[in-house]
């Protein structure tokens, strides 16, 4: 494959990437609270994952998203609860990103609707707990017990279900439509030996 094919494959992965990840500002900006969790974030996880050739660039290119939309967030609609320009909080969310980035590098080598069905649930899956555990582990609102961290799971149930359901629908729509366009366009396929 020649260097035009990578680069030109690489572009169009990272732009896709870096506009998914604006649709995390949509429920904040139109105060649309009950899509809250509704998120690009498992999915564009694992469309990085799942196309981008090396390795380095499926963590990288997704967390630079990731980091950029946190900026706006932070800064636009949650502003009130830092002191100051907020440039790196809520590191939880960047180490279930980076779970899931793994998750999707061993699960995706193959991409079928079947593995992006179990990927995408076990993403949902893993930043629930992942998330939820610091929640518990790090707040005061609930007891630093068992009885604690199951009364934060329990709590968080609700949230549950946009997160679960903002990964099937972006998944889908990451994958589905970068699948048709490979179709449209040969020269995004990558070959392997």
């Amino acid at each position: 494959m020649t260097d035009h094919k990578i680069n030109t494959r690489w572009i169009i992965v990272a732009f896709v990437i870096f506009l998914v990840a604006l649709f995390r500002l949509v429920p904040h900006a139109f105060g649309l609270t009950g899509l809250f969790n509704f998120s690009p974030l498992g999915g564009i996880a694992l469309f990085g994952a799942a196309y981008f050739s090396k390795k380095y660039m499926a963590f990288l290119v997704p967390f630079l998203a990731l980091w950029m939309s946190n900026l706006l967030i932070d800064n636009l609609f949650f502003s009130m609860y830092y002191d100051g320009f907020a440039w790196f909080a809520n590191w939880e969310i960047y180490l279930s990103f980076a779970l899931i980035v793994v998750l999707g590098t061993v699960l995706l080598k193959k991409i079928t609707p079947a593995r992006l069905l179990v990927t995408s649930l076990s993403s949902s899956v893993l930043f629930f707990i992942v998330s939820n555990f610091f929640v518990w582990m790090s707040g005061t609102m609930y007891a630093k017990t068992f009885a604690g961290l199951v009364t934060c799971f329990v709590a968080a149930i609700p949230f549950f279900w946009n997160t679960l359901a903002g990964d099937l629908f972006y998944v889908s729509l990451l994958f589905g439509v970068f699948e048709w366009v490979k179709k449209q366009h040969p020269s995004l396929v990558l070959k392997t030996a």
